[in-house]
C-alpha cells in the first residue's frame, strides 16, 4: 500500500500540471475568427427550458425557446457591423475582427456561463507550466438587453478590465462607476429618461396617475427616479405596482385589479417587454375603460405590443430612429449553407416559413424547408428595418470598440500610411482606456462618445401609437427631448396631431385627484391623502391668489386692495374730504357764507362806525374781532382737499391763531365791561389803567402766546400728510398727522384756558345795571363756544377717516356762528331794525330793576 501511494505522488510530482475548463460551454450562436475577437451577449430567446435535475447524471445543456426575433435582428446588426469594419478601408486596414455571439435567454446564469466563456476561451484543456491563468479571449463584449443580466455580466469581467458596451442596459444603477468601471453603454440611462416622462406628464397636467414596473433593476431603479422626478414637478401617484412575468398568475391578477379600481386615468409603466406582454393579455380579459398610457422606451418602441388594442393612443419616449445603410439586404440575404451550419438560423427559419427541414417529418401541417423560401415577404420584426432604434444602438456599440481597438494598435507611418499592428497583444484595460476617449462620428452623422460616467448624449423621440387608414397600429414621432439643449429648451413638440387612450385626438385626457383651484383660491391639503387631492379654499381678507392651483395667499401692498374676486390687487381708495363731494361742497359753502355774513357785519359796523352802539362796544376790537370771525370761517377750508405738507400745518396754525384772537377780542371786551362798571362808581379811575393802548397790548400778548406754541409744535413735531393704511383694510385714509399730540393738546388747552376765563368773567358780569349790558350776550357765545368744543373732542376721536375733519370744521363753524350770533346780531338788529335805540340816551338808561 505504501509502495503504490509513493509511486502516484512521484507519478504527480513529474507530471505537467493540466487545466480543464469545468462544466458546459454557454450558447454560442453565432462565431467567426479573426485577428481580434469581440464578444457578443444578446437574449436571442426569451424564455430557459426547466429541467428537473434527479442528481444521478450529469444534467444535459441548456436549451431555449421562445424565439425573439427582434433580438436576433440585433446578433444580425452585430455581425453586419463587424463585416462592414472588416471591409473597410479608413477603421482598422488590414487588420480582421472576429465575433463570438452568445444567447443569453433573458437568463442571469446563462448570461453569466456566456461572460465566463468570452474571458477564458472554449479550450477544453489548457496547460501551463506554472498555473492555469491565460489572457483573456476577447478585448471587449457586447452586452445586453436587460439591466439585470448586464449588471450581473459587468460584476463579473469588472475586476479584469474587461470592458462592456451594452445598446439597450438603461438602468442609471450602471453609470456608477465605483461599481462598474468597465461599463459604457450607447443607450441613455433611465435617469433622463424618468426625467424625460415626468416633464412630458406635467405637461399634459396629468397630477394624478399609476405607475407598474418590472420587479427587476430595470423597473425599480427607472421607477424610483420617475417618482423622484414626479414629486419635484408636482405629480402624484395613486398606486405603485411592481411584478415579474414569471411570478404566480395571482399576483398579476392583483395589479389588474388594482388598475381597475383605480381612479387615475394615466399609468407610466416602466416595463420591459415581456412583463408588458404578460399584463396586456391579462388586462385584455378585463373590461377595463380606455387608459392613457405613458411608456418607457423598452416596451413603447416594440412591435410585439402592435396586437392590442387597449395600448392605441400611447404615447412616450422611444430612441431616435436611424437608418444603417445596407443592413436590410443583409438582413434577408440567408443563403441556404448559413442557415444549415447554424442551429439558431435553422429554428428562425422553420418559425418563419412554417416549415421543417427534417426529412422524418410526418406533420401534415408543416411542408418541408427548401432553404430558398423568400426572406423579403415576410413582415415580421426581423426583416422590419424602417424604424431602426435599439438595432443603430449596436451598430454604434461595435463600431465604439473598433475605433478603441484602432487607436490602440493603429499608427500613422513616416509615409503618412495608416499601419496597424495586428500582432500586438491587446489586452482588455487599453481598449477600456480608449473607450473613456473615443469620440467618433458615423455614417449617418451621430456623434458617439461617452461622458465620465460612461453614457451616452441622451436624446429621445416623443413617440405615439396611432392607427392608420389601413387599420394597423403605426408608432409616430410628435416631439423630441435632448439633455443636452439650453434649460428649458429641452422639451419640445411639434405640430404633429396626437391621438390620444380611446382614439380621441381633440380633448386631452384628464387625470387629476382634485379640480384645479380658480384664482382667489388655495390649495389645502386633504388630510391623510396625497398632496394632488385638495380642497379650494378662498382667499382670507387682505390676501389673493392670482395664479390657478396657488398653495398660498398673499397680502396686497400697503397701497392695494383685493378685489371681489380676490385675484388681484387693485389700488385702494383713497379716502380724504374733498371739494368735489356733497359733503365736502355743503361745508365750503357753509364756510364761505359765514365768512360773507362776518364780512357784511363788518361792513355795517364800518358804515355806522359812529352811531352809539358801535360806539359804546369798543368799535377797534369789535373790528379786530369781526375780522377774526372771518378768519375763523376761512380756516376751516384748509381741511377740505388733498392734504399737502403746507395745508396740514397751516390748517392747525390757522386755526389756533384765529381763534386764539378772537377769544382775546372777547375777553378784552369782557374785561372792559367789567371796568366801565367800576369806573361808575366814586373815585375809581380804573378805566385809566386799561385804556386803548392795554387792551390792544393784552390783545396781542394772548395771540403771541399762541403763536410761540404752534412755531414750537411746528419746529419739533410738524404735522405731515400721512396715507393711513390702518384703520380701514379697503381704504387709504389721506389725513394729516399732527406729529406731536402734545402741541396739538397745548393749542386746543390754550384756546379752552382763555374761553373760560371769558366765560367766568362773562358770566359774573351778567347782570351788571346796564340797558346794554354785553356781558350777557358774551356769556350766552362763551357757553355755545365751550359746548361745541367739549363735544368735538369724543366725534373726534370716535369718527372715521375724512369724517374726523368733517367733525373738526363743523366745530370751527358752529363755535364761529355761536359767536358771531350771539355777540354781533342784537347789534345788527338795533342798527338795522330799530336806530330809534341806537341813541347814547337808550344806551345810557338803566335797565328796570326785577
Amino acid at each position: 500500500m505504501l509502495l503504490l501511494t509513493g509511486l502516484l505522488a512521484l507519478h504527480l510530482t513529474h507530471a505537467r500540471p493540466t487545466c480543464r475548463l469545468q462544466g458546459t460551454p454557454g450558447l454560442l450562436q453565432f462565431s467567426k475568427d479573426g485577428d481580434f475577437v469581440i464578444g457578443g451577449i444578446i437574449s436571442i430567446h426569451n424564455e430557459i427550458n426547466t429541467v428537473k435535475h434527479a442528481f444521478k447524471n450529469t444534467p444535459s445543456p441548456q436549451k431555449c425557446k421562445s424565439l425573439d426575433l427582434r433580438e436576433l435582428r440585433f446578433a444580425r446588426a452585430m455581425i453586419f457591423a463587424i463585416e462592414e469594419i472588416n471591409n473597410s478601408s479608413e477603421i482598422l486596414p488590414g487588420v480582421t475582427l472576429g465575433y463570438r455571439i452568445y444567447d443569453s435567454c433573458a437568463a442571469i446564469p446563462v448570461a453569466l456561463k456566456a461572460a465566463l466563456d468570452l474571458m477564458n476561451g472554449q479550450e477544453a484543456v489548457f496547460s501551463t507550466n506554472t498555473s492555469c491563468t491565460k489572457p483573456a479571449f476577447v478585448p471587449a463584449i457586447v452586452a445586453e438587453s436587460g439591466s439585470t443580466p448586464t449588471i450581473a455580466i459587468s460584476r463579473v469581467v469588472g475586476p479584469f478590465s474587461i470592458p462592456v458596451v451594452s445598446y439597450f442596459a438603461t438602468c442609471a444603477c450602471l453609470s456608477n462607476k465605483h461599481d462598474f468601471p468597465t461599463f459604457f453603454r450607447t443607450i441613455p440611462s433611465d435617469y433622463f429618461q424618468a426625467t424625460a416622462l415626468a416633464q412630458l406628464v406635467k405637461h399634459f397636467g396629468w397630477t394624478w396617475i399609476g405607475a407598474v414596473r418590472s420587479d427587476n433593476d430595470y423597473g425599480n431603479f427607472g421607477m424610483a427616479a420617475f417618482l423622484q422626478a414626479a414629486q419635484a414637478e408636482g405629480i402624484c401617484i395613486e398606486y405603485s405596482e411592481a411584478f415579474y412575468r414569471t411570478n404566480p398568475r395571482e399576483k398579476i391578477l392583483k395589479v389588474v385589479d388594482v388598475i381597475k379600481k383605480s381612479t387615475a386615468k394615466v399609468i407610466v409603466a416602466f416595463l420591459a417587454t415581456g412583463d408588458m406582454l404578460v399584463l396586456l393579455q391579462e388586462l385584455s380579459t378585463q373590461d377595463i375603460p380606455a387608459l392613457q398610457w405613458v411608456g418607457s422606451e423598452t416596451w413603447l418602441t416594440d412591435p410585439e405590443v402592435l396586437h392590442y388594442n387597449l395600448l392605441s393612443g400611447s404615447i412616450g419616449f422611444g430612441i431616435p430612429k436611424s437608418v444603417i445603410p445596407g443592413l436590410k439586404e443583409f438582413l434577408v440575404k440567408i443563403s441556404p449553407a448559413e442557415i444549415a451550419s447554424s442551429p439558431l438560423l435553422t429554428e428562425f427559419w422553420e418559425s418563419a416559413f412554417s416549415c421543417s427541414f427534417s426529412a422524418n417529418n410526418t406533420s401534415s401541417s408543416k411542408k418541408v424547408c427548401t432553404g430558398s423560401e423568400n426572406l423579403r415577404e415576410l413582415q415580421n420584426p426581423y426583416t422590419d428595418a424602417s424604424q431602426l432604434r435599439i438595432t443603430y444602438k449596436v451598430y454604434k456599440a461595435v463600431y465604439a470598440i473598433a475605433h478603441s481597438i484602432h487607436n490602440q494598435i493603429c499608427k500613422n507611418s513616416p509615409s503618412s500610411l495608416l499601419q496597424c499592428e495586428k500582432n500586438i497583444k491587446l489586452e482588455p484595460w487599453q481598449v477600456l482606456q480608449q473607450l473613456k476617449t473615443v469620440n467618433f462620428t458615423t455614417k449617418s452623422g451621430d456623434r458617439v462618445y461617452f461622458d465620465a460616467n460612461g453614457d451616452p448624449a441622451a436624446t429621445y423621440e416623443l413617440v405615439n401609437w396611432q392607427v392608420n387608414e389601413e387599420g394597423k397600429a403605426q408608432l409616430l414621432t410628435v416631439g423630441h427631448y435632448d439633455a443636452s439643449a439650453p434649460e428649458g429648451q429641452t422639451f419640445t413638440m411639434n405640430d404633429r396631431t396626437i391621438i390620444w387612450a380611446g382614439g380621441k385626438s381633440k380633448v386631452i385626457p384628464k387625470s387629476v385627484c382634485s379640480e384645479s383651484c380658480a384664482p382667489g383660491t388655495r390649495k389645502a391639503v386633504q388630510k391623510g391623502r396625497p398632496a394632488c387631492c385638495f380642497d379650494c379654499v378662498p382667499c382670507a381678507e387682505g390676501e389673493i391668489s392670482n395664479t390657478t392651483d396657488s398653495i398660498d395667499c398673499f397680502k396686497c401692498s400697503p397701497d392695494f386692495w383685493p378685489n371681489s374676486s380676490r385675484d388681484q390687487c387693485v389700488l385702494k381708495e383713497i379716502e380724504f374730504l374733498s371739494y368735489e363731494e356733497t359733503l365736502g361742497i355743503s361745508l365750503t359753502t357753509i364756510s364761505v357764507f359765514g365768512a360773507c355774513i362776518s364780512a357784511g357785519v363788518l361792513a355795517v359796523f364800518i358804515y355806522y362806525r359812529n352811531t352809539p352802539i358801535v360806539r359804546a362796544n369798543n368799535s377797534e376790537l369789535s373790528f379786530l374781532l369781526l375780522l377774526s370771525l372771518i378768519l375763523c370761517f376761512l380756516c376751516s377750508l384748509l381741511f377740505i382737499g388733498q392734504p399737502l405738507h403746507l395745508t396740514c400745518m397751516l390748517r392747525h396754525v390757522v386755526f389756533g391763531i384765529s381763534f386764539v384772537l378772537c377769544i382775546s377780542c372777547i375777553l378784552v371786551k369782557t374785561i372792559v365791561v367789567i371796568m366801565a362798571f367800576r369806573a361808575t362808581l366814586p373815585d375809581n379811575n380804573v378805566m385809566k389803567w386799561f385804556g386803548a393802548a392795554q387792551q390792544r397790548g393784552t390783545v396781542f400778548v394772548f395771540t403771541v402766546i399762541q403763536a410761540m406754541i404752534c412755531i414750537i409744535w411746528l419746529s419739533t413735531a410738524s404735522p405731515v400728510p400721512f396715507k393711513n393704511t390702518q384703520y380701514q383694510n379697503s381704504k387709504i385714509i389721506f389725513e394729516c398727522y399732527i406729529g406731536s399730540i402734545t402741541g396739538f393738546s397745548c393749542l386746543l388747552g390754550y384756546i379752552g384756558l382763555l374761553a373760560s376765563v371769558c366765560f367766568l368773567l362773562a358770566f359774573l358780569a351778567r347782570n351788571l345795571p346796564d340797558n346794554f349790558n354785553e356781558a350777557k350776550f358774551i356769556t350766552f357765545s362763551m357757553l355755545i363756544f365751550c359746548a361745541v368744543w367739549i363735544a368735538f373732542i369724543p366725534a373726534y376721536v370716535s369718527s372715521p377717516g375724512k369724517y374726523s375733519d368733517a367733525v373738526e370744521i363743523f366745530a370751527i363753524l358752529a363755535s364761529s356762528f355761536g359767536l358771531l350770533l350771539s355777540i354781533f346780531a342784537p347789534k345788527c338788529y338795533i342798527i338795522l331794525l330799530h336806530p330809534e335805540k341806537n341813541t347814547k340816551k337808550a344806551l345810557m338808561s338803566r335797565a328796570d330793576p326785577k
